[in-house]
């Protein structure tokens, strides 16, 4: 008859035998399996801290990217007026191309269509002769600067700076009751709206979108 081996006891009705060394393995194994769950969530939290790190790092670099690109392509358009001889000028001083979507021109805060109204709110009813050049519709390239309207004397020539000419003073003062509002685009469809001319400094503010024509927008 065999004998019962160290690691094992009788069980308490005497008809059997508990196998103690078996349930010590069970026992053993408990603190095992809890250690190795332990670790697969620490694997999981790393892998998902990773995985979030890595998503951050590429929409970061996606943003700088598009920043770089944003800086290369800048348009920054400026109103001004000048008196040797008298002239209104546009020039973008930015780095990209600017697209002229909408333009309004307004004396005394008045919209006016077209020059030849500019020249009869400032000098009177009457055919005023002068040079102009189209804004609406226009991409100044970076750097570009050009003389939008240039009023011009009864011979028909620009009007230098004089102070005893009577219409070159009439002109040099009227010139600061010519506001502007122009609505311009960068090529990669941002938008911005210049306020400027008379005698206050020149606003630009970002907005989302050009207006479409109507009937106050400038028509050159």
């Amino acid at each position: 008859m065999a004998k019962p081996s160290a690691n094992a006891l009788t069980s308490p009705s005497g008809t059997g035998l508990i196998d103690t060394h078996s349930v010590a393995n069970m026992i053993g194994s408990v603190p095992e399996e809890k250690a190795k769950r332990a670790a697969s969530r620490y694997d999981a939290i790393i892998a998902t801290f990773i995985g979030l790190l890595a998503v951050s790092v590429a929409a970061y670099t996606a943003y700088m990217q598009r920043q770089q690109v944003r800086a290369a392509v800048w348009p920054i358009l400026e109103f001004e007026s000048g008196n040797g001889p008298i002239h209104f000028t546009l020039a973008n001083k930015g780095v990209g191309p600017a697209i002229v979507k909408h333009v309004i021109v307004k004396v005394d805060d008045q919209p006016v269509r077209n020059w030849a109204e500019v020249l009869e709110k400032i000098l009177g009813p009457g055919y005023h002769p002068g040079e102009e050049a189209d804004m609406s519709g226009r991409v100044f390239s970076a750097g570009e600067s050009m003389n939008v309207f240039t009023p011009h004397d009864d011979a028909n020539i620009p009007i230098p700076f004089d102070k005893s000419n009577p219409l070159w003073a009439k002109l040099n003062k009227g010139r600061e009751r010519v506001t502007v509002e122009i609505c311009y685009c960068s090529t990669l469809g941002e938008c911005w709206t210049l306020r400027g001319g008379a005698t206050t400094p020149s606003i630009t503010t970002a907005t989302r979108r050009c207006p479409t024509s109507s009937p106050i927008s400038f028509q050159q």
